[in-house]
Formats: structure tokens, C-alpha cells, sequence
């Protein structure tokens, strides 16, 4: 324990020739100023103490503050992340599938070969190769439209062309196109028809 101040009371019940002696002034002014000392440096300890413990506290209460702040934004940040991931994972799925379905009729539209095609069978080919076209075009367009449906946020930059009905067919051709490339198939075989009618008319003549 530190040593105490002496009262003044205990400084007045000196006698006088104590109060008033040298040794005795000296030692008490000695034993004043240490006491000042000390009580200084007690002030300087209480000063540091007391901004430690403000520091303490302005620290606690940001740590309160920013955990209250990232909690709730990593809470709302997980939603969103989870929503966005269904999201994202549905227009994957869509986007599989319309990847599957337009391969396959791009398969379907490839295998169309005109050149191939028996002159008998020509309507018939026409219209089977027309209805492929059509079932591709159909296809095409409401898979487009369940796309653009479903990227009214834009987060995906799906520019897919737009299908005109009945803009063309397969290979870029048009229905024009299409019937002349039939003529052209059935001309022999309309040659060869007319040949042979006028081998019967003149046989039939010459058997006369």
C-alpha cells in the first residue's frame, strides 16, 4: 500500500519548534511531492485503464454492428443464391432439351436427299420431306418462345433467329424451288410415257 498523505490536523498537533523546523518542513514537502508522484501515476494508470475499456467497448460493439450486418446479408445473399441455382438449373434443363430437339430434327432435315427419290414416289416423298420441314419449324418456334420466356431477366444471351412461317425449306429452298426440282425428277419418266404412247399409237396404226 502506498504511504498516505498526513492529515494537516496531525501537522498542527506538532509542537512548534517540531512545525516549524527545517528537517521537519524538508520532510514533509519531501514526503508531499512523492505523494504527488504516486497519486500521479495512479491518475495515469486510472487514464489508460479507463481508455482501454473504451476501447473495449467501441471494439464489442463493432463486432456487434458487422455480425448483425453480414448475418443478414449471407442470410438474403443464400436466398438469392438458391433461387438463382433453381432458376439456373430449369434453363439448363430447358436448354438440354431444346439442344436434343432441334438436333434431332436437324437430322431429320439432313437425311432429306431429293436426288434419291423414286419418280413414282414423288408426291408422296414431297409431302413426307414438307411435313418434316413443317414439324422442325413448329418445334423450333416454341422452343424459341419457352426460351425467351424464360430469360425475361436477360441473365442469358440465347439470340436465336427468328422462324417465318413458311419462309423456306430444307437447305434454304422454297416451295418454288421444291416443285421444280420435282419436275425435274419426273421429266424422264414423263418422256419416257410419251415415248411409249407414240410406240403404241404407231403400232396400232401399222397393224391397221
Amino acid at each position: 500500500m502506498p504511504e498516505r498523505i498526513r492529515p494537516i490536523e496531525q501537522m498542527l498537533e506538532l509542537s512548534e519548534e517540531e512545525a516549524m523546523s527545517p528537517e521537519h518542513l524538508d520532510s514533509q514537502v519531501q514526503k508531499a511531492q512523492e505523494q504527488l508522484m504516486l497519486l500521479k501515476r495512479q491518475s495515469e494508470q486510472i487514464e489508460k485503464q479507463k481508455r482501454e475499456l473504451e476501447e473495449l467497448s467501441r471494439r464489442q460493439e463493432e463486432l456487434e454492428r458487422g455480425r448483425a450486418e453480414m448475418t443478414d446479408k449471407l442470410s438474403r445473399s443464400l436466398v438469392i443464391l438458391e433461387r438463382e441455382g433453381y432458376d439456373s438449373q430449369k434453363k439448363l434443363e430447358q436448354i438440354r432439351a431444346t439442344h436434343e430437339s432441334f438436333t434431332q430434327h436437324l437430322q431429320l432435315l439432313e437425311a432429306i436427299e431429293p436426288k434419291s427419290w423414286n419418280p413414282a414416289e414423288l408426291p408422296k416423298e414431297l409431302s413426307r420431306a414438307l411435313s418434316t420441314v413443317d414439324d422442325a419449324r413448329t418445334e423450333f418456334s416454341q422452343q424459341r418462345s419457352r426460351l425467351e420466356a424464360g430469360n425475361i431477366d436477360q441473365s442469358t444471351d440465347l439470340d436465336l433467329p427468328e422462324a417465318t412461317p413458311g419462309s423456306g425449306l430444307a437447305g434454304g429452298r422454297t416451295f418454288g424451288q421444291w416443285v421444280q426440282i420435282g419436275f425435274a425428277v419426273s421429266l424422264p419418266l414423263i418422256i419416257f410415257g410419251l415415248l411409249a404412247l407414240l410406240i403404241f399409237f404407231w403400232m396400232a396404226a401399222k397393224g391397221q
